[in-house]
């Protein structure tokens, strides 16, 4: 009886991995505690830095939009929103090292502030495409937000103005960071150790 169940559970995970219903290994990176009480601290900096002005948050989709939704609430200045989407990962773990604009902004930008606000910045391949779409927008001022930074990947040669944390080389998902585009709704940030 045993040796049968031990067959039917080894048919079991094979047809799950099969039909796609098989589990991620995942290892919990940072709390969505830790997250909150971050972007209060970001949000108290930028509250302070743009007193008396009205930017516009750019949020960069899709990665980006739990991020924003929780930082803007935050905000106590008058500001407004826009969204930017880029495609440079595709299905994939790694940038195809290709950015494609995909959704262009709606709102005008010329002298104004703005703030662009990324989930995540590795290669900063993405945030150099934006930062040129944008300044060739002439706004009055451009800073870059990111709640993720990896710091020994990024190859910037400009500054990131508000970072929430800054990460090892790690794939991670959850809080808006997507697979595949999964695992977004995950409420904290996780490394995706593997797919079982």
């Amino acid at each position: 009886m045993g040796f049968l169940f031990f067959i039917l559970l080894i048919l079991q995970n094979k047809f799950n991995y099969l039909s796609g219903q098989s589990k991620p290994i995942l290892k919990e990176y940072i709390s969505k505690e830790k997250i909150s009480r971050r972007i209060k601290q970001i949000a108290k900096k930028i509250n302070k830095d743009y007193k008396g002005k009205n930017p516009i948050f750019i949020g960069i989709l899709n990665g980006s939009f739990i991020f924003l939704s929780d930082l803007i609430r935050e905000i106590k200045i008058e500001c407004e929103i826009d969204f930017l989407k880029l495609s440079s990962y595709g299905d994939e773990k790694i940038s195809s090292g290709n950015v494609t604009l995909l959704k262009d902004l709606n709102c005008q930008i010329e002298n104004r502030d703005i703030i662009i606000v990324e989930d995540i910045v590795d290669s900063g391949l993405s945030l150099k495409f934006i930062k040129n779409i944008i300044e060739f927008k002439n706004p009055a001022s451009l800073s870059f937000v990111s709640l993720l930074f990896k710091k020994n990947i990024s190859n910037l040669d400009f500054k990131v103005d508000y970072i929430g944390f800054k990460i090892k080389n790690e794939f991670v998902i959850g809080y808006g960071l997507d697979y595949a585009q999964k695992y977004r709704n995950l409420k904290g940030i996780y490394v995706l150790k593997s797919i079982n």
